[in-house]
């Protein structure tokens, strides 16, 4: 799996906790340490949880675990290593302080929702029903 899809669906499934705010920032161009980094908030420290349970549960459903885990148990700012991604799940308060998007300003950003992506209609040309 690429670093690029294995961000997207390390994305989705922090959505799937509704994790707010779902950003994926490419670094490939600005560091070595990482190719992306995954940032996301919760409102409690429940939810920051739920959202780093969800991704290790589903990653490791695939065979990629994370290989380093930090603040799991402090559940402020839990940050998991997937070597090429890493991923910020923050209390939304310590996503402000940190303003992890303004260190990494120069990075490409994507955000990412679970919000369907609406369809393209195309639609006939009206005919008049008019009779001249």
């Amino acid at each position: 799996m690429t670093p690029k899809i294995l961000s997207k669906k390390i994305a989705n499934l922090a959505l799937s906790k509704k994790a707010n705010d779902v950003l994926i920032l490419d670094l490939r161009k600005l560091t070595d340490m990482a190719d992306f980094f995954v940032v996301c908030s919760a409102d409690s420290d429940v939810q920051v949880k739920a959202i780093a349970d969800a991704i290790i549960d589903g990653m490791e459903d695939i065979g990629s675990p994370p290989w380093h885990q930090e603040g799991l148990t402090n559940r402020q700012w839990v940050l998991l290593d997937f070597v090429d991604v890493v991923v910020h799940i923050f209390h939304r308060d310590m996503r402000k302080f940190y303003g992890l998007e303004k260190l990494w300003g120069d990075a490409k950003i994507e955000e990412i929702t679970d919000k369907p992506v609406p369809k393209k209609t195309t639609r006939k040309p009206r005919t008049s029903s008019k009779k001249k």
